[in-house]
Formats: structure tokens, C-alpha cells, sequence
């Protein structure tokens, strides 16, 4: 028989301690959730809300459209590089099947594909991965029908050049992250590009954008301006295309050609040859291909430069077309002697400027610097101070011109440099050595020389288009118009140009009707570190002007063609120029003067 036992005093006591630990721990923990509590609400209340609106917040970027460019057509405008929509294709490897994804990017769009997936896959928690890019609307679509899973695609901008490599030296092109690279793509990138605008708004927990929140900001973007150029596309194809075939048909490996309005400034046509496709950039021999060589690449334009000595002289009235010197076959100056090309026994003698500048003799331009310093038996201080007053100041070369590319500044020697054989540096400045230009500074120097004494800033283009009209943009607004010649220099130079072409007069090249005068170069190249006399490799220049008979001169030509360790000279690029000349006359329909 059992019997009812009576709990014990310590079991009852022990329960009671068990109770009082749990009550304390209870009050502890409420404590410190009041306290926290109190710094959330309180002490860190406006870091939290911070947070909680960075959860909440959905912010965008409004991608600004890029501006296109254009050139002229029978006084229209007509596009030569738009915009096209495509897509980047966007997974997350973590929820994408990888075959599937794979099999769908190279059915579809395996031109497009950005990275190698395999990679992709192999980076443990990787969520987002860009794995094409510039897809067409119609692949992204056929992938999208796949229904794989967390695939996402993204819209944006390509780049399209409908007319393929024509002036690809001129336009540039725009890279894989939107910025334009070389030509005007690159030099007008700013204005092309707009500015992005911005969505900040209120978001649910799916990051979906919602109506409310008095905090909402849209900025909206502003897209890029539409810029037209002054060039004629249908000159710059015929330009490209008689440039080519001269490359073909001869030693150069690169040839440039430039023609430009003289009376405005304005360039209607600028080959850089040989050219590339702007829309697959990537696909070139060289990276040199991207440079512009009318702009970007000083070289010495050789004889084409006793163009500016001479008008100098005749400017300063110390010399003019029949002024005569005696001409030995060359002059030694600063111990070196400086020899003519042509060395032909009756011109040895007494002969004026007219005939020196016709055959292109070093020692006439030579003579006149001597003549600018006053004394004509010796270069001087005064001498290099004026031609340098010319060379740099007037016709500003050696210097950027401020057309709207990307541009070379190139070299003149300061008058005065601490230098042995400055005196026989001058010299070589005088007949286009020993300084370095662009085609662009040569031109428009040249310009200034047939125009009427005129030095106008050159332009590339001729405003932005905004609702069908063609408005100026401040770069063509701004431009310098400086007279810097007399008109008597301008016409007395461009009698002697037109004299220089007698000797090239034949059928199809010089025509009735019309005035063409120019003048060639031939220029060695340094090897070394000097001069390379055996005259092995040399750049070939031909600068001139067409115009009506008795007219002033409506254009202004500027050819030149190189190739390594080829011999290429003025005549040579006189060829092309004649071509050329006889093409914008045909193609412009200059009128015959009477």
C-alpha cells in the first residue's frame, strides 16, 4: 500500500529561482529592445530612413539619343551616319540555364556575343552578366520567344553608317561604350552625345516604378544636336575614288586630297585615304587608318610653302614678279649648301622671280628672305623676324586653324632660337623643310594667298539641323576673317601660279574657259636623323585653284600621296591634282569664263 508523498521545501524553492531567471531574462530583453528601439527612432532615425528610401527608390538613367550627321546633297541635307535600336542581352547565371542560353545566342545572335559563357558560369554567386551586345530588335525577339528564364534585354543605340568607308578619315566612329572616337564623332562628341537625363522615383519591393512619392524627379534627357556638315557627298565619292585608283596605279600607299571653298572657307571634300568601315571599326591592318592625314598629320609640305615666302616679299614691296638675282645652282648658308632640284645649265645666271618660282629653284625663295631683311646678299635677324611674322602670325602656320576636328598644331622655328644654323633653317623654311604643317594649315595659308589676301578660319561644318532648316552652331559663328595680303600680292601670286601651269598645259587638263595656277612640292624625308639625300623615299604635294577665266578662284585643291621608301614627287601628285580639278569642274558645273 502506497502512501501520498509531500513535496519538498527545495523543490518548491528551486522552481521558484527557475521562474525569477525567466522573468529577468524576459525584462533584460525587453530592455534592450526599447533601448534599440530608442536609437532607431530616435539617435539613428534619419540613417534609417535613408535606408528604407534606398530600398524603395528606383533610379534610372534616360539615355539621350546621339545626334547624326550629316552632308550636303544638291543644297540638301541627307544623312550619312544614324542611330539604330538594339539590345544587350543581360542573364543571371544563377537562374539561367547555361544550355539553353547558349544554344539560343548562337542560333540567333552569335555575331553579338560580348563574353565567353563558360567563364560566366565558372564565377561562383555571379548574378548579372552582359552577355551580348548590339543585337538586332528581330534576334533579341527570336531569343525572347526561348522563354529562359531570368533573361533580360536592354535597349539602346547603335551606330549606323549607311554609306559604308566613304570619308571614314573624316566621320570617326563611336566605340562600344558610346563614345566617339576620331573624325567628327570624336571632336564633336559632346555635342553628339546630349546630356543623359535621370528617374528617380518611388518602387515596390520588385523594384517596379509606382505613381506616388512627392519625392519623384524626372530630369529628362536631352538629346544629342543633328550636325551637317559643309561637305558634298556626292564630290567626296568622286575625290575618293579618283585618290584611289591614283594609289593603285602608282607607288603611294596613302594618298590625301582636300578641296575647299576660298571665299568662304568652307570644305566640301577631304579624303583620307586608304579608309576602313566605321560601323566594324575593329576589322583594320592598322591602327593608323583612324588618322585623319589632312588634320592630324604635320609633315613638310615642301615647295608648295615658296608660295608663302614669296608673297611676303612681294607684300613687304621688296620684290616682285620681275625682280631678278643671280641664280648659281645653290647657296651656302651656315656652312651647308643648299642645292636646287633642277640644275639645268640655262637657268644658270641672272633670272627673275617669276622664272624661279615656275621651276621651283630653293635659292629664288631663298633670295627672298634675303630681301625681306634688307640686305641681299645675307639672311638676317630682320629677315627671320619678318618671314616668321608671315609664316606664324598672318598665315598662322605651325598652329591649329580652328576647324571642328581634331587637329596637329605641327612647328616653325622661333627667329630667334639658341640654335647653330638657324640661318640655314630659315632657308629650308622658305621651299617647305624644316617645319612641319597639316594640309589643313597649307590650304587655308594658300587660300589667303588667291583670294584677295583674305585668311578665313576653315570649316567643316555647316550647322546643326533642328525641324528641317540648318541653323549656324558657334563654331561658324566665330569665325576669323583677316585680311593679311593686298590685293595687288593676291593677284600677282595668282598670275604666277597660272604661269606655273604652262609647262602641264595638254589637252584635258587645262581647258578653255578656265584659270588653273598651283604649285608643286617634292619633299625629302629624315632618316636617321637627317635628310635623306639620296632622295630614295620622298612625299609628293600639289597645291592649286580653279577658276573662270579672268575670275576669281572659286576652289582651292590640295593633294598629297606617300609610301614607305618610295619615291613620289610633285609631279606625281600634280596627276592626281589634274584629275581632281577636271572632275569638280565637271561634277560643280563651273561656268567658262569669257
Amino acid at each position: 500500500m502506497s502512501r501520498n508523498k509531500k513535496p519538498s521545501q527545495n523543490s518548491s524553492s528551486s522552481t521558484s529561482r527557475r521562474i525569477n531567471i525567466l522573468k529577468n531574462l524576459v525584462f533584460c530583453s525587453l530592455a534592450i529592445i526599447a533601448v534599440r528601439l530608442f536609437f532607431i527612432q530616435i539617435i539613428e532615425h534619419d540613417a534609417w530612413v535613408a535606408r528604407a528610401d534606398k530600398e524603395h527608390t528606383l533610379l534610372e538613367t534616360i539615355t539621350a539619343k546621339r545626334g547624326e550627321i550629316y552632308m550636303m546633297d544638291s543644297n540638301e541635307p541627307v544623312a550619312v551616319v544614324l542611330n539604330q535600336t538594339t539590345y544587350q542581352i543581360i542573364i543571371d547565371p544563377a537562374m539561367t540555364e547555361k544550355e539553353k542560353i547558349k544554344a539560343a545566342l548562337e542560333a540567333y545572335a552569335k555575331d553579338y556575343i560580348s563574353i565567353d559563357l563558360d567563364e560566366i558560369y565558372n564565377h561562383e554567386g555571379l548574378r548579372y552578366a552582359i552577355v551580348a551586345k548590339n543585337v538586332p530588335r528581330s534576334a533579341a525577339e527570336k531569343i525572347a520567344n526561348e522563354e529562359i528564364s531570368a533573361v533580360w534585354f536592354s535597349k539602346n543605340n547603335q551606330r549606323v553608317y549607311p554609306e559604308g568607308e566613304l570619308a571614314s578619315g573624316l566621320l570617326g566612329f563611336v566605340n562600344a561604350d558610346g563614345l566617339g572616337q576620331y573624325g567628327v564623332e570624336g571632336s564633336l562628341n559632346a555635342l553628339l552625345a546630349g546630356e543623359d537625363g535621370l528617374l528617380k522615383t518611388t518602387a515596390d519591393v520588385n523594384k517596379v516604378a509606382l505613381s506616388i512619392g512627392k519625392d519623384n524627379i524626372k530630369i529628362p534627357a536631352k538629346d544629342g544636336e543633328n550636325v551637317v556638315l559643309s561637305i558634298d557627298r556626292g564630290l567626296e565619292r568622286g575625290v575618293e575614288e579618283i585618290t584611289s585608283k591614283h594609289i593603285n596605279n602608282t607607288a603611294a600607299t596613302h594618298a590625301a586630297a582636300l578641296v575647299m571653298n576660298p571665299n568662304t572657307g568652307e570644305v566640301i571634300a577631304m579624303a583620307s585615304l586608304p579608309n576602313y568601315d566605321p560601323g566594324n571599326y575593329g576589322h583594320v591592318e592598322d591602327a593608323s587608318a583612324y588618322i585623319n592625314q589632312v588634320t592630324e598629320v604635320p609633315y613638310e609640305p615642301a615647295s608648295t610653302c615658296k608660295s608663302f615666302a614669296f608673297s611676303a616679299a612681294i607684300n613687304e614691296g621688296v620684290m616682285n614678279a620681275d625682280t631678278t638675282y643671280f641664280n648659281q645652282g645653290y647657296e651656302i648658308i651656315d656652312d651647308n649648301k643648299i642645292m636646287n632640284a633642277e640644275q639645268r645649265s640655262s637657268l644658270y645666271g641672272t633670272i627673275n622671280m617669276k622664272t624661279a618660282l615656275y621651276w621651283s629653284l630653293n635659292t629664288g625663295s631663298i633670295y627672298a628672305l634675303k630681301l625681306l631683311g634688307g640686305n641681299p646678299s645675307e639672311i638676317n635677324a630682320t629677315g627671320r623676324e619678318k618671314l616668321y611674322d608671315y609664316y606664324y602670325n598672318k598665315f598662322r602656320l605651325g598652329q591649329a586653324t580652328g576647324i571642328e576636328l581634331i587637329e596637329a598644331e605641327g612647328f616653325i622655328w622661333d627667329p630667334h632660337a639658341d640654335i647653330y644654323g638657324l640661318n640655314a633653317a630659315y632657308a629650308n623654311m622658305t621651299f617647305g623643310q624644316n617645319l612641319s604643317l597639316t594640309m589643313i594649315q597649307t590650304a587655308t595659308a594658300y587660300s589667303a594667298v588667291v583670294n584677295g589676301g583674305y585668311w578665313r578660319t576653315p570649316t567643316v561644318v555647316k550647322g546643326l539641323l533642328a525641324d528641317g532648316e540648318i541653323a549656324p552652331m558657334k563654331s561658324t559663328e566665330n569665325k576669323i576673317e583677316d585680311k593679311i595680303l593686298s590685293d595687288e600680292t593676291s593677284a600677282t601670286m595668282r598670275d604666277m601660279f597660272i604661269n606655273n601651269r604652262n609647262y602641264k598645259a595638254r589637252a584635258g587638263i587645262d581647258r578653255a574657259g578656265y584659270d588653273v595656277g598651283g604649285k608643286s612640292g617634292t619633299a625629302q624625308v629624315i632618316k636617321n636623323g637627317a635628310y635623306d639625300d639620296t632622295m630614295s623615299e620622298t612625299v609628293g604635294t600639289y597645291i592649286g585653284f580653279v577658276a573662270p577665266s579672268g575670275g576669281m578662284p572659286e576652289y582651292v585643291i590640295m593633294v598629297k600621296m606617300l609610301g614607305d621608301g618610295q619615291y613620289l614627287d610633285g609631279g606625281i601628285a600634280s596627276n592626281l591634282f589634274d584629275d581632281i580639278s577636271n572632275y569638280l569642274i565637271d561634277y560643280l558645273k563651273i561656268k567658262p569664263g569669257v
